[in-house]
């Protein structure tokens, strides 16, 4: 890259970050006073961060950038395009497949971001001798705020980043830096009185717009969550087995969004619309063969067939109780009761009750016992499926 003297620092930085592959670049101070600490410490003093507790051991370190690092005087936003070549929520109507997140289809974006930050940041401190450090989300730092602080877009009412370019379909990356650089103007809501988002998602995970409660979000209890999956939020999973999209796809500035995913992370077809069927024989070494390099592969074979056993169970196919009946004998006690939920929801009263009268006391797991002692549903004479 050849540089021109009259060009600015900041300039510089945006053209490079373009050249290395990011579809959007701009730059907020990270040095300047701002409520997202008190913000985050709000939502785990009332708990809605479930069974993340990473959130609250690293509360201190959230509160703030310069609590990440003290010299850090801007931050370089980098946006990632990663809009859809389709409507994600098209396979919510076929019962029979699994529905996996849009981020998720292809490789981990992590991997991806990372080295084109680290490639930014070494430009960065060799250009002009300035201290960098680089962050994914896996790092404790507040990202979406300071995306919003330099103009990348503005937090929605479904609390994730929406841009004018990229609706809701950008990646976060960022670099810190002791330059001391001019900042962006701060993105504008404009959301306006739209509550989409609000209305589609399936759990009610919104208490009120720009507000969420994890607890509640099919992501988190897809993803996040251990051991059964709450009663009352079973069926609202549909066919959702990790993550939900519902909230992002329905956003209407999603219309200035082209398609954008790259090769290295574009969707592979086996994880488009899987067989539900097919995922249910998922054995631990055929789990991780299909999700190396995903970041499904990071909850676990057993996580993830339990959430294929709750979609199984709401599929209304009789034809698949064989699998959620295979399945009452894995290891896993959290995949055993997911499978009783699944029977429960297939199977009618006489042959969901053969199933119990030899398999209830024989159970060693008292979470798995007590599926089949309360079945979630009142079971009809109405299904012909035998035990």
């Amino acid at each position: 890259m050849t540089t021109s003297i009259s060009e600015s620092p900041e300039d510089l930085i945006r053209a490079r970050a373009l050249e290395l592959g990011f579809d959007d670049c701009r730059l907020a101070r990270a040095d300047q006073p701002w409520s997202a600490g008190e913000r985050l410490a709000e939502f785990v003093a009332e708990g809605r961060h479930g069974e993340m507790a990473w959130l609250e051991t690293t509360l201190e370190r959230r509160a703030h950038p310069q609590a990440m690092w003290a010299g850090a005087r801007s931050a370089v936003m980098l946006g990632v395009n990663y809009g859809p070549d389709h409507d994600p929520c098209d396979i919510l109507a076929h019962s029979d497949r699994g529905a996996i997140s849009v981020y998720a289809q292809g490789s981990d974006y992590h991997d991806l971001i990372k080295k084109r930050l680290k490639q930014l940041a070494t430009w960065m401190a060799q250009t002009f001798g300035s201290e960098v450090k680089v962050f994914v989300d896996t790092a404790p730092l507040l990202e979406k705020p300071l995306a919003q602080a330099s103009g990348l877009g503005w937090q929605g009412k479904h609390t994730n980043l929406v841009s004018r370019q990229f609706g809701s379909w950008l990646f976060i990356g960022s670099v810190l830096t002791s330059l001391e650089l001019e900042p962006d103007p701060p993105g504008e809501d404009a959301c306006g009185s739209c509550r989409a988002c609000q209305d589609v998602c399936p759990t009610n995970a919104f208490p009120a717009p720009y507000q969420l409660d994890a607890r509640r979000c099919i992501s988190y209890l897809t993803i996040e969550l251990s051991g059964p999956i709450p009663q009352e939020f079973r069926r609202a999973l549909g066919n959702r087995i990790y993550g939900c999209d519902d909230c992002l796809a329905v956003c209407p500035w999603n219309k200035f969004a082209q398609a954008g995913r790259e090769q290295k992370l574009a969707a592979r077809e086996a994880l488009r619309a899987p067989s539900l069927a097919e995922l249910s024989r998922l054995d631990d070494a055929a789990f991780r063969t299909l999700f190396a390099k995903s970041p499904v592969k990071r909850i676990g074979r057993d996580r993830f067939i339990r959430n294929v056993l709750y979609a199984i169970g709401n599929s209304g196919a009789e034809a698949l109780a064989n699998e959620a009946r295979r399945l009452l004998d894995d290891p896993s006690p959290d995949v055993r009761g997911a499978a009783v939920w699944a029977l429960s929801q297939l199977l009618n009263l006489g042959a969901f009750e053969v199933l119990r009268s030899f398999r209830e006391e024989a159970e060693p797991d008292v979470d798995v016992r007590a599926e089949w002692a309360y079945p979630s549903k009142d079971l009809t004479t109405s299904s012909t499926a035998s035990p």
